[in-house]
């Protein structure tokens, strides 16, 4: 029986292929297409995106001094500032991401998806993104005590072995900016100058379109000549520094006066911070971290010590440092019996080829003796093998992420952009140490 068909169906030879030789059909790209996308910023982000555990990392936080500080309340007068939770996650996420600038994170925030999910549709702006990763230090340290604290509680991180190592950052200050002694004297009276101009052109300019870039004019000059006075005074310390003949020649910087021009890992001199990170080898977790000006090592092992016992009210048992560190001082006060912690560091070679640098020598100390010894045994030489594994690492990472050169001035600014570094590194060390203890609970 014949079913009713919709339409005739050719019968016949197949119809012949299309010809090769016409134009090509794609199917192009239309960007001026409107389109309607009916999504929220949260269907935008994996469940596993790193941004997600960023966020959940700083909702954990206790950023009560941030928000004690807010004054504008319930019912009362003034606009309502961003929750500092939200700068803090882009800060931590921009860092992991290896940017450091907040021109840039700015712009992130409203080209990127995953810093657009961060801030949830608050707005921001550079000069707050600027200001807000070196305003706060101090509760940025409490932060890393607290957190590195909190692995220790878990039993994540010990302070058994920890691996100290220093590391040359370049500073935000030219070498063409540092000078001597009469030089910033002039300077300092010429900016004094400019300042005092600037302040009457300000006084008696009765446009009021300009009295905006006069003010810019004006606070210029006076973080200037501000800038001069803090050379000035920190003038005296760089020349005690140098040899008694060379003291005449010491200069600071009237860019950075806490920046030092030191010897950088490829043998040239420039502006820079020693940045001092101490890691613990059994997890690669930053426990302690201090910017100096100093341009060697020698004498930080024991303020790093010490820092560990302010933050932990706990000593590292033991400390691997390179030679730069070595300070008979310092191996006598922290080594048993006057501290707690054994040091582990190279011995430096002896200049009378015969003598074994490793035997004791008649003015050692019984500490130092041992030290020597100590570090003669194969078992003492294994040991300061994790140094290189540990800091050296933790360096490298560092530098991965950004850290090259310093885009602020001043020493409190230089180490609460360190710290936001140790802060996002910890972060991903305390992800991974904790998804690992998961993975042993259950296996």
């Amino acid at each position: 029986m014949d079913q009713a068909r919709l339409f005739e169906v050719p019968c016949g030879e197949p119809a012949a292929p299309p010809p090769r030789d016409g134009v090509r059909r794609m199917r192009y790209a239309v960007r001026n297409q409107i389109e309607f996308q009916q999504c929220s910023l949260d269907e935008l982000m994996p469940e596993d995106h790193e941004a997600r555990v960023v966020w959940e990392y700083v909702c954990g936080l206790d950023l009560s001094p941030l928000i004690d500080s807010i004054q504008a309340v319930e019912g009362g007068e003034g606009r309502p500032p961003a929750d500092p939770r939200i700068p803090t996650a882009l800060w931590l996420y921009a860092t992991l991401r290896g940017v450091g600038s907040a021109r840039e994170l700015n712009r992130l925030c409203t080209q990127h998806a995953a810093y657009r999910w961060i801030c949830g549709g608050v707005s921001m702006n550079y000069h707050t993104l600027a200001d807000f990763r070196t305003d706060h230090p101090e509760l940025l340290d409490d932060l890393i005590t607290q957190g590195v604290a909190a692995l220790m509680a878990e039993g994540l991180v010990t302070l058994d072995r920890v691996a100290q190592d220093g590391m040359k950052v370049r500073a935000s200050a030219g070498a063409a900016s540092f000078r001597r002694l009469p030089t910033l004297k002039e300077a300092l009276a010429e900016a004094e100058a400019q300042l005092a101009t600037l302040k009457a052109e300000l006084e008696n300019d009765p446009t009021a379109h300009k009295t905006r870039q006069q003010a810019a004019r004006q606070r210029a000059a006076a973080e200037r000549a501000e800038r001069i006075r803090q050379a000035l005074e920190q003038l005296p310390d760089i020349a005690e520094a140098k040899k008694p003949k060379d003291r005449d020649k010491a200069r600071a910087s009237t860019t950075d006066p806490d920046a030092r021009v030191m010897k950088m890992g490829d043998g040239g001199f420039r502006p820079a911070f020693n940045v001092q990170l101490a890691t613990a080898t059994d997890s690669q977790v930053i426990t302690g971290v201090e910017v100096t000006n100093s341009g060697g090592d020698q004498g930080q092992l024991r303020p790093m010590v010490e820092q560990h016992e302010t933050r932990y009210d706990e000593s590292p048992k033991e400390a691997l440092v390179d030679g730069g560190f070595v300070k008979k001082e310092d191996i006598d006060d922290l080594s048993p019996p006057q501290g707690a912690t054994t040091i582990y560091a190279p011995v430096m070679k002896s200049k009378d080829p015969e003598r074994d640098a490793h035997t004791p020598r008649a003015d050692d100390s019984p500490a130092v003796a041992a030290w020597r010894q100590r570090m003669a045994t194969p078992a003492a030489q294994e040991i300061y093998k994790e140094r290189a594994s540990t800091a050296e690492c933790v360096n490298a990472l560092a530098r991965n992420r950004g850290l090259l050169r310093f885009q602020v001035r001043g020493r409190r600014k230089v180490k609460a952009v360190v710290l936001w570094y140790v802060l996002a590194h910890n972060l991903r060390r305390a992800t991974t140490l904790r998804a690992q203890a998961a993975q042993q609970r259950e296996s």
